[in-house]
């Protein structure tokens, strides 16, 4: 037997095998414990899962639910409301701008304001009303779903423009037609901008508020306030019509904007009642006995009433109710009492506030410059040479002309002025009128008072002075300009004031007259005959004319087109202040200081020349010295004129004229003739002695005169006979010169020369 036998030990294992039942019981058991474990575990499991799965079917089964809905909708969307979705979100379809312009301002505005729209990238169109037919269009506007602005003048007499009379035309007479009806243009949106001035009280801005008027009695929607454009910069609520577009357009923009978002209405969010205030006010009133106001197109919707209470108006109503229940009758007169003290205290404070609104509303128009930014490179364009806020010079082509030795003004031929020494400026570029032949163009300013910011004369002497040698400067070395007449071209001997606009109105007028002749400058002032108390209050000058455009009150309405309401009377009173200027009393203490005075007659053909015997009555009334009777001249097409070549007379036809007018005014005789101007001048026979005319003007002695009334204080007086001198044989009429100056080269003709290059 193997030794190493006898060191294993296998009792361990023979133990296992005797016992090898317990284990195998203990091995079941366990088996056992763990599959009831798991048993049990799976139940509970089993419990879970199905209430997670009730959940996660709910959630499937909502979502699901949901999305059928969805689903559903976007069916019903895609197969038959595509078109409805568009409708709902475009709710501006595009913009339509009317305008109706005689000057082209609102032809411009247009323009600018398509492209602002254009910005929000809506479709624009801008029409003219001339070329527009509301009969045939106006009506498709109802569906379009366009908003309409409407950009329309007031032109003469509140009436509409040219381009616009057809529109305006037809609108007025289909508000009141009743086959129209109130509700015609129902579901056209519109806006309208009126332009006009001011200064033409009774009718400014008519025709935007016709417009804005006849279009709500049609049944359109007004969707934001009328704006209301200014010329008159006095008045003007944002210092000129440019300013007052571009306000409008901004408060424009922005609510069309707003309307193509889908807002029906501009909220400020003070709404009360159902009713948004700010639209309320931005509703536009209408004028009082408007068929709107006295009931005749009353409709239900409020946001297109005419009228619309303020809050103030509503709570005092609120609490009158309050007052109007049951009222003990002791506390009656204490109630009474209270209302009174409030409406007292209400009408005081409504003084206070208006009076303090004057009080703003004139200090911002005294501080107001009258030459505007837009107005400033207009005139600059044209030449002129502009002086602090309202004063202005520019070179006159005759005083280009008589520097080249080419011939001198018809002043040079009447009166023996040196047209290359005479400077052409005004101290005031605002007028009264607003002529037809008015050859600015109308570029100034209009105004009936002077309300601007006012300059001081020492400036604007000094000023004019230093611009117009300025001007002569530039010639220098210029081919054919003669070198001793440059010479004298920089000293200024004549102030024509008469450049532009009414001289007459600046206030201090007379300072700056007496610094002219301090500078032994001569003063010719002309005027419009619209300030009599003016002509009365002015100061001697070398010589005063008054513009006498026409002879009777319509004619000069249709001319002349005044500011003024009583134009006519201050027309006669003003021929009557110039009569006292000439006239000389017999008793020499009370004698009158005399001025050479003269009538400036503006033929236009076909307007005011078969007016002779008139013309003969309004000569008597204001007794001239002279009268200088001209063609009208023709500066081109103008939108502000409807004056052709045709409304310009041949010189012959002037002759004749003046010839038929002094027969009828036997006082006078034709003196002197400027064929080139078309001009004649007649001359009252105390200025011929001896059978010799003396229209000329001695300006040496007119300022030895002139200094010698300053030093007495007014009390030494001359004549216009006083500084008289001898016409020169080529200046009479009748002369083979026909006005020419011999002297001058460009008129040593002998024929009738009508060239007028170069001039």
């Amino acid at each position: 037997m193997d030794p190493s036998l006898d060191t294993w030990d296998f009792s361990p294992l023979i133990s296992l095998w005797i016992h090898r039942f317990y284990i195998y019981w203990g091995f079941a058991f366990g088996i056992s414990l763990w599959i009831c474990f798991q048993i049990v575990i799976r139940k509970q499991l089993g419990k879970d899962s199905n209430l997670m799965d009730f959940v996660q079917s709910s959630i499937l089964k909502d979502k699901t639910s949901q999305e059928k809905s969805l689903s559903k909708a976007t069916r019903d969307l895609v197969t038959n409301g595509y078109i409805s979705l568009q409708e709902k979100e475009v709710f501006v379809s595009g913009v339509k701008i009317f305008y109706g312009s005689q000057t082209g301002t609102a032809k411009g505005f247009a323009t600018i304001l398509a492209e602002a729209v254009t910005c929000l990238g809506l479709p624009v169109a801008i029409i003219n009303l001339k070329e527009y037919d509301p009969d045939d269009h106006l009506v498709e506007e109802v569906t379009s779903k366009s908003v309409c602005a409407f950009l329309v003048a007031t032109y003469t007499d509140g009436r509409p423009t040219e381009s616009a009379e057809w529109f305006c035309k037809w609108l007025e007479e289909a508000s009141i037609d009743f086959r129209f009806g109130q509700t015609y243009l129902k579901g056209m949106r519109y806006t309208v901008f009126g332009l006009g001035n001011s200064a033409y009280a009774s009718h400014f801005n008519k025709i935007g508020k016709n417009v804005d008027k006849w279009l709500w009695m049609l049944g359109a929607h007004r969707v934001m306030t009328r704006g209301e454009g200014d010329c008159n910069v006095v008045k003007s609520k944002h210092g000129s019509i440019e300013g007052d577009f571009r306000a409008w357009k901004t408060k424009f923009i922005s609510r069309l904007w707003a309307l193509s978002k889908g807002e029906k209405k501009s909220c400020g969010g003070n709404c009360k009642k159902g009713r948004c205030k700010s639209s309320q006010h931005g509703s536009e009133e209408m004028e009082p006995g408007s068929p709107a106001q006295d009931g005749l197109h009353q409709r239900d919707t409020e946001e297109e009433e005419p009228f619309a209470s303020t809050s103030e108006e509503e709570s005092s109503t609120e609490d009158h109710q309050s007052l109007s229940s049951v009222v003990d009758v002791e506390d009656l007169g204490k109630i009474m009492n209270h209302v009174k003290k409030e409406k007292r205290e209400k009408e005081q404070q409504e003084e206070k506030t208006s009076l303090f609104r004057n009080t703003v509303k004139n200090e911002a128009s005294e501080r107001r410059a009258m030459i505007t930014p837009a107005l400033r490179e207009a005139l600059t364009k044209q030449g002129y040479q502009l002086i602090g806020s309202h004063s202005g010079v520019k070179l006159c082509r005759w005083t280009k002309s008589m520097l080249r030795g080419r011939g001198g003004c018809y002043k040079h031929t009447f009166y023996g002025i040196e047209s290359h020494r005479c400077m052409e400026t005004t101290p005031s570029l605002a007028c009264a009128n607003k002529c037809v032949f008015c050859w600015r163009h109308h570029t100034n300013p209009v105004g009936t008072e002077w309300r601007w910011k006012m300059d001081q004369p020492e400036m604007i002497l000094k000023e004019a002075i230093e611009n117009h040698q300025s001007m002569i400067k530039q010639f220098k070395g210029v081919p054919g300009v003669k070198e001793e007449r440059f010479e004298e071209g920089m000293t200024v001997k004549h102030c024509a004031l008469s450049l532009v606009g009414e001289p007459i109105m600046y206030p201090e007028i007379n300072r700056f007259l007496k610094l002219l002749h301090e500078c032994k400058i001569s003063s010719f002032l002309v005027t419009n005959a619209q300030f009599p108390v003016e002509i009365k209050n002015l100061k001697p000058v070398t010589q005063l004319y008054v513009s006498v455009d026409a002879s009777t009150k319509d004619s000069l309405k249709k001319i002349d087109r005044p500011l003024f309401k009583d134009f006519w009377q201050r027309f006669l009173d003003s021929l009557k202040a110039l009569a006292a200027k000439v006239i000389a009393l017999s008793v020499i203490w009370l004698q009158h200081l005399q001025q050479r005075t003269v009538y400036r007659l503006t033929l236009v053909k076909a307007w005011n020349v078969d007016e002779l015997q008139a013309y003969a009555e309004l000569v008597s009334l204001g007794s001239p010295d002279f009268i200088e009777v001209k063609g009208v001249t023709y500066c081109g097409e103008s939108s502000a004129s409807s004056l052709t070549m045709a409304n310009v007379p041949w010189h012959e036809e002037v002759v004749r004229f003046v010839h038929e007018l002094v027969d009828l005014i036997p006082n006078y005789e034709i003196a002197c003739e400027h064929e080139h101007s078309n001009c004649l001048l007649i001359a009252h026979k105390k200025f011929k002695i001896d059978r010799e005319w003396w229209t000329w003007i001695n300006y040496n002695r007119f300022q030895e005169l002139i200094q010698e009334y300053e030093d007495s204080g007014g009390s030494k007086t001359f004549s216009a006979e006083d500084y008289m001198a001898k016409t020169p044989h080529w200046a009479l009429f009748g002369a083979s010169e026909r006005g020419f100056d011999p002297k001058d080269t460009r008129y040593q003709r002998k024929n009738k020369s009508k060239d007028i290059s170069g001039c």
